[in-house]
């Protein structure tokens, strides 16, 4: 019986640092770089839904400036081209980690900028292109999914960020090393401004 008193108060003192640890755990931060790498692949797969989201457009797009410009096969054909190469590239969750796919797909993306401004531009030499319903339609559409991607980026950017500066920072740094070993730092958008920008949409 008197065996039994010290192992009693073992356990109970186990029962009760078991809760009071986990709790310094967690304030100590060991689910900081989990919940970082949530948030950043949901902020990555926002970007992926408004690049797929633009590049639904560009089809209705260049088969509207046909009807009015087909003399300007070369840049309709530029864009269909820049489409299919951006719609090829593989991405999936390990793209982020990697930076030469991620290098690639950004790579594409820019290219379908540039081939998209390049074809808003013809446009301003077909009067009757610019005051067509559908291509205004497809043109506000663009400009609104142009916005939405420089949000979704922005906002990929800055989860990217401190997922990565926890990697780097303590305490996680620590806990990185001893339970996170396999987590590596995520890539960012790094395409020149002039490749960045916007195609500029008129009305």
């Amino acid at each position: 019986m008197f065996a039994s008193v010290p192992s009693l108060a073992r356990t109970t003192r186990i029962w009760f640092l078991v809760p009071l640890l986990s709790l310094l755990l967690t304030g100590c931060g060991v689910n900081n770089i989990p919940t970082y790498e949530e948030q950043a692949k949901a902020k990555w797969s926002d970007v992926l839904n408004q690049y797929q989201r633009r590049s639904d457009l560009i089809p209705n797009l260049v088969e509207t400036v046909k009807g009015y410009a087909q003399q300007e096969r070369t840049v309709l054909e530029a864009v269909t081209d820049a489409r299919a190469r951006a719609t090829s590239v593989q991405v999936n969750a390990s793209t982020i980690t990697d930076p030469v796919a991620f290098k690639k797909f950004q790579d594409s993306q820019a290219q379908l900028t540039g081939a998209l401004g390049r074809l808003l531009a013809v446009s301003e030499n077909y009067p009757d292109l610019k005051s067509n319903q559908n291509f205004l339609a497809l043109q506000s559409q663009l400009e609104g999914t142009e916005n939405r991607i420089a949000v979704a980026r922005h906002d990929y950017i800055d989860a990217v960020r401190v997922y990565n500066t926890e990697l780097r920072t303590f305490p996680g740094v620590i806990w990185a090393h001893l339970l996170y070993s396999s987590n590596k730092p995520m890539a960012e958008f790094t395409v020149d401004d002039a490749a960045q920008r916007r195609p500029e949409v008129k009305f």
